[in-house]
Formats: C-alpha cells, sequence, structure tokens
C-alpha cells in the first residue's frame, strides 16, 4: 500500500507549449484551461501553447498559467483513472514549492481555480511593486556545506539584508536580498567551499524582507477570498508545519512572501509521516529531481511527458493507494 504526496512545482518550469497536447486529449484538462481564460478575461492558455516565451516569463504571466496547466494536468490524471476503471488516490499531502502552493490549495479545496488565477496575478504585480524601491537580487549556491551557511549569511548581511530564500535539496540554496548583500556573498561562496554562486535573472528579490510591501498589499487582498479547511493535508513552505485549517492557509499565503521555502524539510515531514510516493503534477519535473536527491529512496513519477498520449504519463495503474 504506496502513502502518496502530490507535489506542484513553482514559478521557473513554465515552457512554451506546456498544456498544448494536454487539451487535445482530454476534455477535462480543456475545461480547466477555459475556466482559468475566463477567470482572468484573457487566454492565459493561448500564451502557455504558443509564447512567446519572453511573455510567458513575466511573472504576472507565468504563475497563473502554471497553475492552470498543472490544475489540468490533475484534471485529465483524474479522467484517465476514471475511464480506465481505476479509483483515483486519495493523497497523504498536498505540497506546493513557492507559488506552487496556490495550485496545492485548489488541489485541496481551500481555494477556487478561478480565485487561485488571479490571486497569483496579483501577486505578481504586488512583488514587482514592492521590488521597484530598492534593489533586490537572487543568487543559487551550488555545492555548500550546510555548516558553512551561518558564514555566507553573516557576510552578505555586512551588505545589507540578506536571507535563504530557498533549500531546494542537498547543496543547492537560493539566496535573496539587497543586491550588494547577495553579490557578496556570491563573491564569497568559493572561499567557503561551494562550487559555484549563480545571480539569477530576476528582477525581485522574493522571500526575503523586500517583499513586505507585497505581504501587506496580498493581506488586504486575500482578506476579500473566501477559504475552506483544506482536504488534503498541506505544509508551510517556511518550516513544513501542517496547514489544517482555512486561516491558517490564508497566514501561508501571506508569510511566504517574506520567509524561505525549505523544501528539504517538507520533504523529509512527508517521508518521516510514512510517504513513499511523489508525483509532480504540473509542467515539467523540477520537483521530481529535488526529491531524488532528498529522499533518493522515494518513489517519484512526473506526470508531464511529452511522449506519452496526450503529452501526460498516468501514474499508478492497478497500484492500490492510500492516504
Amino acid at each position: 500500500m504506496a502513502r502518496i504526496a502530490f507535489v506542484f512545482p513553482g514559478q521557473g518550469s513554465q515552457s512554451v507549449g506546456m498544456g498544448k497536447a494536454l487539451v487535445k486529449a482530454s476534455p477535462a484538462a480543456a475545461a480547466i484551461l477555459k475556466e482559468a481564460d475566463d477567470a482572468l478575461g484573457e487566454s492565459i492558455s493561448r500564451l502557455a501553447f504558443d509564447g512567446p516565451a519572453e511573455q510567458l516569463d513575466l511573472t504576472v504571466n507565468a504563475q497563473p498559467a502554471l497553475v492552470a496547466v498543472s490544475i489540468a494536468f490533475l484534471a485529465a490524471l483524474r479522467e484517465r483513472w476514471a475511464a480506465d476503471g481505476i479509483a483515483a488516490p486519495e493523497p497523504a499531502y498536498a505540497a506546493g514549492h513557492s507559488m506552487g502552493q496556490y495550485t496545492a490549495m485548489v488541489a485541496a479545496g481551500v481555494i477556487s481555480l478561478a480565485d487561485a488565477v488571479r490571486l497569483v496575478r496579483e501577486r505578481g504585480k504586488q512583488m514587482q511593486a514592492s521590488a521597484s524601491g530598492r534593489a533586490g537580487a537572487m543568487a543559487a549556491i551550488i555545492g555548500l556545506d550546510d555548516a558553512r551557511l551561518p558564514e555566507l549569511i553573516a557576510l552578505g548581511t555586512s551588505h545589507g539584508s540578506l536571507t535563504v530564500a530557498n533549500r531546494n535539496a542537498p547543496g543547492q540554496i537560493v539566496i535573496s536580498g539587497d543586491r550588494a548583500a547577495v553579490e557578496a556573498a556570491v563573491a564569497a561562496v568559493k572561499d567557503l567551499g561551494a562550487r559555484r554562486g549563480i545571480l539569477l535573472p530576476v528582477s525581485v528579490a522574493a522571500h526575503s524582507s523586500l517583499m513586505a510591501a507585497a505581504a501587506e498589499g496580498m493581506t488586504r487582498v486575500l482578506a476579500a477570498i473566501p477559504f475552506s479547511d483544506p482536504t488534503i493535508r498541506l505544509l508551510a513552505n517556511a518550516d513544513a508545519r501542517p496547514i489544517t485549517t482555512a486561516e491558517g492557509a490564508r497566514s501561508e499565503l501571506i508569510e511566504h512572501l517574506t520567509r524561505g521555502v525549505d523544501w528539504v524539510a517538507a520533504v523529509q515531514r512527508m517521508t518521516a509521516d510514512g510517504v513513499t510516493t511523489f508525483v509532480e503534477i504540473g509542467p515539467g519535473r523540477v520537483l521530481t529531481g529535488l526529491i531524488k536527491r532528498i529522499a533518493p529512496e522515494a518513489n517519484t513519477f512526473a506526470v508531464d511527458d511529452a511522449a506519452a498520449p496526450g503529452g501526460i504519463a498516468v501514474p499508478f495503474g492497478d497500484v492500490a493507494t492510500t492516504n
């Protein structure tokens, strides 16, 4: 009996063409993308299918497109299982990486798809506006020993605000904060034993104190949105604590703007609770790769498969599952 988790990717997993084959093969997926288009008053699906990439990659477009396409994958999976006479597995967890938390909350019945795509578009606008008054940056740090991380942060904070925005896998983190602080940290990583530091081509310092204005703005926006208690267990991005109530979910979407994403802790929490199988639902396979580094013994599936019928690999078949 496999105990499974559905995991949902965040910004960076988007690519032109995502979901295009899916909607041709799945009426359920096509209906989801039409719902997202209607909610936004424009065709986010057409942008996902045909680009151009420079428009799709804009935060205000990438985030709603990823939510919509990821939920379309989920709808197509359920449609296939039903057609094959297979009971849809009940996941023990729905976990989202950064912006993927919105997708996880749709999957868990916390917010509607229509609200989610509108919210992440507003989230992108608020993040961009929050960044406008202060030069921020982000950088990936590869191969740094965890024991040297406090030294890196101390060095950077002598030049400004700096925090760990993402702890993605052993030896792979992302730092975020004032540009001067990030650049100083990147310049020092090899001296601290890391393989390299790479400044990322982003215009906002996500998951840092520089997003405080965005958090305030989203607090007001989210207050007007109906939330429900989750039907699937959720985990907070910053510390992997369980989210079990509507208000806890609402608070998570505010807090994670200024706090980091500890994906390592989330995966470890799920495996400690008996999860043995992770299904990445959405475009790409970024999370699948990270999970294999965090929990090598886990079974992982990425449903996005261009070689499969309709562009979707359907896991489980006759495998019994339980939550």
